[in-house]
Formats: structure tokens, sequence, C-alpha cells
């Protein structure tokens, strides 16, 4: 069994929005709802995903609001990846 969570964040300045996808083939994607960014409720949510050894990675779209919450994830241990939406690759003709 694949013990592995994938989670994305949509991160504001007084909230995050949290969704998670098990990883594996057909695992549930579901809203865990928003929470405030708060450094103690980040830690609250990392810890609450990451019980029974669980590897949780964590993605967000960068901007001026995330990049504290990139140094506490990954000094708690988790994976964290911060996308640049410029470099995100579209079709000649599409916009965003």
């Amino acid at each position: 069994m694949n013990n592995s969570i994938f989670v994305g964040l949509d991160v504001h300045k007084a909230t995050i929005s949290v969704a998670a996808a098990e990883a594996m083939r057909g695992g549930e994607v579901r809203n865990l709802g928003i929470i405030p960014n708060r450094v103690d409720q980040i830690a609250k949510l990392a810890k609450k995903l990451g019980k029974r050894d669980r590897q949780v990675s964590f993605c967000y779209e960068a901007g001026p609001c995330g990049y504290g919450l990139h140094r506490q994830l990954t000094g708690m241990g988790h994976n964290c990846i911060v996308a640049a939406p410029s470099l995100i690759p579209m079709k000649a003709g599409d916009r965003g």
C-alpha cells in the first residue's frame, strides 16, 4: 500500500485553502477546507496529515504570501514544491 498523500495549498494573506489526494491509482481527492494562515495552524495540519509515518508532499503557487510557509514545511521534514505559474507549459494561443 502506498502511504503517501499530495496536498495542494491556495495561500492567501489570512487563509489557506487545502485539498488532498491519496497517492494511489483511483485514490480519493478531497477538499479539507480553509485554515488560518498561521504557523500553529500549519503545523497542526502537517502533523495531522503525517500521522502513521505517511509521506506528505505539499505544493502551492509562488506568491508573496508563501515563502515562510515553504521554510516551515521543509523544516518539519515534508516535501514542498513551489510552482511558478509563468513556467507552466501552455499550448500556443492558449491564455491563462
